[in-house]
């Protein structure tokens, strides 16, 4: 449970910088804003980064166990039979 209170908490962080950066894209008035923007944008790359590398170390560790759709697609593959010739 605390894996996905995190990985919702990045999102969350990663949405508002996004946000925040366009806000300070619309309302730019001087070099300052493209600065703030620039600052926002790159926020938000490192934070993006963070929470994959997150992700994929917990997903590899078996810390967290994804259930979507590949992995019922995997779980049940189809048996491959020979072609009578």
């Amino acid at each position: 449970m605390i894996i996905k209170s995190l990985i919702i908490i990045a999102f969350i962080l990663i949405l508002i910088s996004l946000g925040s950066a366009l806000y300070h894209l619309v309302n730019r008035k001087a070099g300052d804003q493209s600065q703030k923007t620039l600052r926002d944008l790159t926020f938000r790359i490192g934070l993006s980064m963070l929470l994959f590398i997150f992700l994929f170390i917990a997903v590899a560790t078996g810390i967290f166990e994804p259930h979507g759709l590949g992995v019922g697609m995997q779980m049940h593959k189809p048996v491959q039979t020979e072609r009578i010739k």
